[in-house]
């Protein structure tokens, strides 16, 4: 088990953070692209991509992602692109838009309610706080679009009740056989990422299922290293951590993607490849992305 191939994501962008925070976040359609090439070609076969305005605000313009999908595609022809679906205060049908204009190989399919916050322990104030809404209607709505599109949810676990809301729309015929699990962890409002946490999550998973781990902030790391020893896979990116392992401030997705790489090589993992990685995860390259 420990020597199946790992499959590594990036998640570029995000949507809550901004260059105040790390000044290497990409914004533009043209930056994404750059990014998602760095990405890839520091071993990154699945790329998750927020679309944001120039200015750095989110976008949920379908023009926006089409442009996005246009300069990602012209450097990394077959890398798997994973779009957001995620956002508050907004309807399912406008959350899922852009997906029938783009058709990405994958997208992120968030798996229940939670409250969703940031929260300061220096200040003792929430810097941003509200309810992210994600009923069994929702779900069905989002998931119906993604199969409609050929699009492979990826399943976004913030808690353990969230992995067993899969089994009543895989009992519906909603969910197809390669949807894949991601266990996040160490959102305010989700679970915390600890190692006995993430072992739970672990045996909740279907068997045979393809999981990763998504961990938030600098315990991404350790997060990472037990995905490796359970034959799990793992995502980094300035979405989720801006620090490497060393404690300085990652450059670029590229830089983290390195990291992940010589995590995962020196707990004995190889690396899968893009072709490799649509070959474990059943996801073809579609006509319409050929160049």
């Amino acid at each position: 088990m420990g020597q199946k191939k790992l499959i590594l994501s990036a998640a570029l962008t995000g949507a809550a953070t901004n260059r105040s925070h790390c000044p290497y976040i990409p914004f533009t359609p043209k930056e994404l692209g750059e990014e998602a090439k760095r990405a890839v070609d520091a071993g990154a076969s699945i790329v998750h991509i927020h679309a944001r305005e120039d200015d750095g605000a989110p976008s949920w313009r379908t023009e926006v992602f089409e442009q996005i999908h246009e300069q990602v595609r012209k450097r990394c022809p077959d890398v798997i692109i994973n779009y957001s679906t995620g956002a508050i205060g907004m309807t399912a049908k406008d959350r899922v838009k852009h997906l029938p204009a783009t058709k990405p190989d994958m997208a992120a399919f968030n798996m229940g309610s939670m409250n969703y916050a940031i929260f300061s322990k220096k200040t003792k104030q929430f810097f941003w706080n509200g309810v992210f809404e994600n009923s069994f209607d929702t779900m069905i709505e989002v998931v119906k679009t993604m199969n409609e599109n050929g699009v492979t949810p990826e399943m976004e676990c913030f808690d353990t009740g969230h992995i067993r809301n899969a089994e009543p729309l895989r009992e519906m015929g909603l969910l197809p056989d390669n949807a894949c699990y991601s266990l996040v962890m160490g959102v305010l409002g989700g679970i915390p990422a600890t190692t006995q946490n993430l072992i739970h999550q672990i045996e909740q998973v279907p068997k045979d299922a393809f999981w990763q781990v998504i961990a938030i902030s600098r315990k991404q790391w350790q997060m990472a290293a037990v995905a490796c020893t359970m034959g799990g896979n793992f995502r980094v990116g300035l979405e989720d951590n801006f620090y490497l392992p060393n404690n300085e401030m990652a450059k670029s997705n590229g830089e983290c993607v390195d990291w992940g790489v010589k995590l995962a090589n020196m707990m004995g993992r190889s690396i899968a490849t893009i072709q490799e990685t649509r070959e474990m995860l059943k996801t073809p390259l579609k006509e319409s992305d050929h160049v």
